[in-house]
């Protein structure tokens, strides 16, 4: 054998045992700090409300304060660059949203992080259905009756949205190439705005999520046609799965997920991992979530790698078939 090869080879394997221990004693004393959690959107919501039914917990279970730091902006890249450029010693935590995660990488041309390159997965935190919701004024009772009325008047339904290239855009853009239906968007700065008109009757049509519209159903000054998820809202009980309504085919789910950035030690995600599982498992978690209209669906980091190169070229599909943009 060659002495060179041989002496080479054996420090690449010295090497790779002194970072193996280095990164087992780490893990061993992490975390001894506070650890932040970072999130793209403003306080309220559901990827805020997600981040704080996380952090109280898991400051009990992990032992160190768990900090949520909102930094919105550009779309939830500022979140998601600055977290793609921390140090990757588990202290700085991105709380991830499907909106940005999956959707940003199909409408922005030069996006500044890359969806699996440049982050370590930790957990699925929550998912929240949607509810396809509409003014009374439209006169339809379910499913099949909207989806045949709107198909009679084509172009005639207007739909509110909360934003060029949000979930709702997207999402009843989905809906429309799955059924068919031409409708018209309206795109508004947030849910709040959008739910104002959609009560008033300006717009006729909402596809949200249940916190911008459960109350307006549960009162009746909307109809809810269909939730998207796969099982019906405790909130909305009498509202039928998109399944039970005759359209299985169609599904529309936000979901949350806590990432690190990429080169995070191994232990230290296992010990997250584990951490956030037991957060999540509290009873009081559930009942708060449950409160707040959100699911709590934990999957450890290999699920949720697997969830985001599914949903990537799906959304992406969808955005280029639809001419979606964010102008």
């Amino acid at each position: 054998m060659n002495m060179k090869i041989f002496l080479t080879g054996s420090k690449a394997v010295l090497a790779a045992a002194c970072v193996g221990l280095f990164n087992l004693a780490f893990a061993q004393t992490y975390p001894d700090r506070p650890i932040v959690l970072v999130v793209p959107n403003p306080p309220g919501g559901l990827v805020d409300t997600s981040a704080r039914l996380l952090s109280e917990p898991l400051t009990r279970v992990i032992g160190q304060p768990v900090i949520v730091d909102n930094k919105p902006g550009a779309s939830g890249n500022t979140a998601y660059q600055y977290v793609a450029k921390a140090k990757p010693d588990g202290y700085t935590l991105l709380i991830s949203y499907s909106g940005y995660h999956v959707g940003n990488p199909a409408l922005m041309d030069k996006l500044p992080w890359d969806p699996i390159k440049d982050y370590s997965p930790i957990a699925l935190l929550t998912v929240s259905t949607n509810v396809i919701a509409v003014h009374p004024s439209v006169p339809v009772n379910n499913l099949k009756e909207f989806i045949a009325y709107a198909k009679a008047n084509p172009g005639k339904l207007n739909y509110a949205s909360q934003g060029n290239g949000s979930v709702s855009h997207i999402g009843t853009e989905m809906f429309k190439q799955t059924t068919g239906v031409d409708m018209v968007h309206v795109p508004y700065k947030g849910s709040g705005p959008a739910i104002q008109d959609v009560l008033a009757g300006q717009v006729q049509v909402f596809i949200s999520t249940p916190p911008s519209v459960m109350q307006h159903v549960q009162s009746g000054k909307l109809k809810g046609l269909a939730v998207t998820g796969k099982n019906r809202h405790p909130g909305m009980p009498n509202v039928p799965t998109t399944a039970e309504a005759g359209l299985p085919s169609f599904q529309l789910e936000s979901w949350v997920a806590l990432f690190a950035p990429a080169g995070t030690p191994a232990p230290v995600v296992a010990k997250l991992t584990e951490s956030v599982k037991k957060s999540l498992a509290l009873p009081e978690v559930k009942e708060r979530a449950d409160a707040a209209g959100v699911e709590l669906r934990y999957q450890n980091p290999a699920q949720t790698e697997a969830l985001v190169k599914k949903e990537l070229p799906h959304w992406s599909k969808v955005i280029k078939s639809a001419n979606i943009t964010l102008d």
